[in-house]
């Protein structure tokens, strides 16, 4: 089950242990290392749990600390205006994603947001700047129903999970997130460390954490 650690989240996989011979076995805790709240554990950190989908499940809560990162949430918001800051709050201006996920017209994304973050202006920016369609929204999910949803095609852009690892090592808007410029804080660890989770969680055959609790 997920815990609170200081610097980011602690996971717990459960090994059995052998007892004599008659067969009997003990669950012990499997502790994985600590890590700074701005880092991520790598796939090898969970090699210990001996169960293929607890595994998984542990993986995918550590690669969930990004996409439930404020980076990653204030733009795969549950209503119709992206949110922004660390805490979630309006867009500053008011504005709507229109039929498209990119604006409205006269006041599209691009009206404001470029292919990169203007420092001067303080205005965040990368290619295709939009907002994630609604289908895809993240806020208030907890693991569990993240990740069921990044495995339902309706609601992750009819991709594969090959295709989601693809997404989550290259995409450019994604890469944002560790770039997001003007003194905001950066999703956790680097962009080839979250794909590396992902790619992992799909290897391991994509189980999805059992207990809803939010990070």
């Amino acid at each position: 089950m997920p815990t609170k650690q200081s610097g980011g989240i602690r996971l717990a996989g459960i090994a059995l242990l052998a007892l004599g011979c008659g067969g009997a076995v003990a669950a012990a805790p499997v502790t994985l290392p600590a890590v700074p709240r701005n880092a991520l554990r790598a796939p090898r950190d969970f090699a210990a749990i001996p169960d293929r989908d607890d595994r998984a499940r542990a993986i995918f809560v550590e690669a969930s600390r990004v996409m439930l990162h404020a980076r990653c949430t204030n733009c795969h918001p549950a209503g119709d205006s992206p949110t922004q800051g660390e805490d979630g709050r309006m867009h500053d201006p008011p504005v709507a994603r229109g039929p498209s996920d990119t604006g409205v017209p006269a006041l599209e994304c691009a009206s404001c947001h470029q292919d990169r973050n203007l420092e001067l202006a303080r205005v965040p920016g990368a290619p295709k700047w939009h907002l994630a369609p609604i289908e895809m929204a993240w806020v208030g999910k907890t693991p569990g129903a993240l990740c069921e949803q990044l495995k339902d095609r309706k609601r992750n852009g009819d991709k594969s999970l090959a295709e989601i690892a693809e997404h989550t090592a290259h995409d450019e808007l994604v890469a944002w997130g560790w770039a997001p410029g003007h003194g905001r804080e950066p999703a956790p660890g680097t962009q080839a460390e979250f794909a590396a989770l992902v790619g992992a969680w799909v290897k391991e055959g994509a189980a999805c954490p059992r207990d809803e609790v939010k990070r």
